[in-house]
């Protein structure tokens, strides 16, 4: 049988980066401070490897950075140009699959989503038809509004609810174009949600499908959380508005 050592090295395009046994590729990489681009991944639940943004090449083989273990003396790479533009269509199709209308969104400034597609350089997302879901929005609960027409799958808000607040309030339901988020029971109110669960929290859902009442604009333009800090800026400082 086979065992990783405590501590062994490989290569992240070209650089040597150290890591421990049973890290991802992506937690590596943070410990480096190499950002690799993500939306589904988060600090405090465990990786689902489902928006395919932080996808590179292990030894040639395409993975997802924040499931694939790291190896020793493996290659990875992640800036090339082939994987940028894979990036690239990856949000691209994000936001052609939902209704995201940033000059109008109170995420948006904080919007991981919108904040990717800065960072990818997308100026315009014309590439594929749009889908323009039209699903009711669910603003039964008195603190929390539920708009998934926004929603990009990342399952961070089923995680957070199962995981850390032991409640179960979200989950995945129908399959295909009609897969969506749901919750435990008729709409929100009915559930035992509360303004408090992690599931809620503003830095939980990347874009602004969970909506916490009265909180809305909170932030001035110039003052919102990536006005201020490109996304991925805690991790590499400085490199987060390269845009390539």
């Amino acid at each position: 049988m086979n065992t990783l050592p405590e501590k062994f090295t490989f290569t992240l395009d070209g650089q040597s980066v150290t890591a421990r046994s049973g890290q991802s590729i992506m937690e590596a990489a943070d410990a480096a401070g190499i950002y690799i681009p993500r939306l589904c991944d988060t600090e405090g639940l465990k990786p689902q490897g489902s928006c395919r943004v932080c996808v590179v090449k292990l030894n040639g083989r395409t993975v997802a950075a924040c499931t694939q273990p790291a190896r020793p003396e493996s290659s990875v790479e992640s800036e090339t140009p082939e994987i940028q533009q894979y990036r690239r269509d990856l949000v691209r199709m994000l936001f052609h699959e939902g209704n995201h209308l940033c000059p109008i969104c109170e995420a948006s400034g904080r919007c991981e989503l919108q904040a990717m597609g800065y960072r990818l350089g997308i100026t315009q997302a014309t590439k594929y038809p749009y889908l323009q879901p039209v699903r009711p929005v669910d603003a039964t609960h008195p603190d929390i509004v539920l708009d998934t027409n926004r929603c990009i799958l990342c399952g961070r808000c089923i995680r957070a609810s199962r995981d850390l607040d032991g409640k179960n309030v979200f989950e995945y339901v129908g399959r295909g174009v009609h897969k969506k988020v749901g919750v435990n029971g008729a709409n929100l109110a009915d559930t035992n949600v509360s303004i408090h669960d992690r599931a809620i929290a503003l830095e939980t859902c990347p874009v602004g499908c969970i909506i916490q009442k009265g909180k809305g604009f909170f932030a001035p333009i110039g003052n919102r959380q990536f006005d201020l800090t490109p996304i991925g800026d805690k991790v590499d400082p400085g490199k987060g508005s390269k845009g390539k």
